[in-house]
């Protein structure tokens, strides 16, 4: 029984959708051929490409960008620059490293100043020990140089490459650290 009922249930829908499919498909063709017929697509018609005029070289007389001058100039203009380095580098080099020269400038702490002999001293920690500072000492592993000692601060002059390699100056500073207990 249940077969049968379910064969006569899909017949059923077969008859139905067979009855629908043939009398709205002809219509649905006439339709689509008339709108068709009706429609006229709209095209812009495309412009003329612009003429091609070929320019002279104008730069005849002037240095020619891939030859042996250009190239030698580039040469000078670097032998130049590495000379201004070395004299940046070369005195730094040359001299004998001091003790406080080991240490990166982020481990010292400076915890006082006092004026000696009418000269100004920075007291500088590294780890447990304790270093006295004067204008012309060197502190940090920049080439860094003491240029000037205030009652909070020490400035430096450090000699550090830039991105391109080259050799420059610049300015650091260690500022008064209070001690925490």
């Amino acid at each position: 029984m249940i077969k049968s009922t379910w064969f006569s249930g899909i017949s059923c829908v077969v008859f139905i959708l067979a009855g629908c499919g043939s009398a709205t498909d002809s219509e649905l063709k006439q339709w689509m051929d008339e709108q068709k017929a009706q429609t006229r697509p709209h095209i812009k018609p495309i412009s003329e490409p612009k003429q091609f005029k070929p320019e002279s070289y104008a730069m005849v007389a002037e240095l020619e960008p891939f030859s042996n001058q250009k190239l030698a100039q580039a040469f000078k203009k670097d032998s130049s620059r590495a000379q201004s380095n070395e004299a940046l580098i070369a005195p730094e080099l040359a001299r004998r490293k001091e003790p406080l020269e080991e240490y990166p400038l982020d481990t010292m702490v400076l915890v006082g100043g006092m004026v000696q002999a009418g000269k100004p001293m920075a007291l500088v920690t590294v780890g447990k020990l304790l270093y006295q500072v004067h204008t012309g000492d060197h502190l940090g592993q920049n080439f860094g140089r003491v240029m000037k000692i205030s009652e909070t601060e020490i400035t430096l002059r450090e000699v550090v490459q830039d991105a391109a390699g080259e050799w420059i100056e610049r300015t650091a500073s260690l500022q008064l650290q209070e001690r925490s207990k």
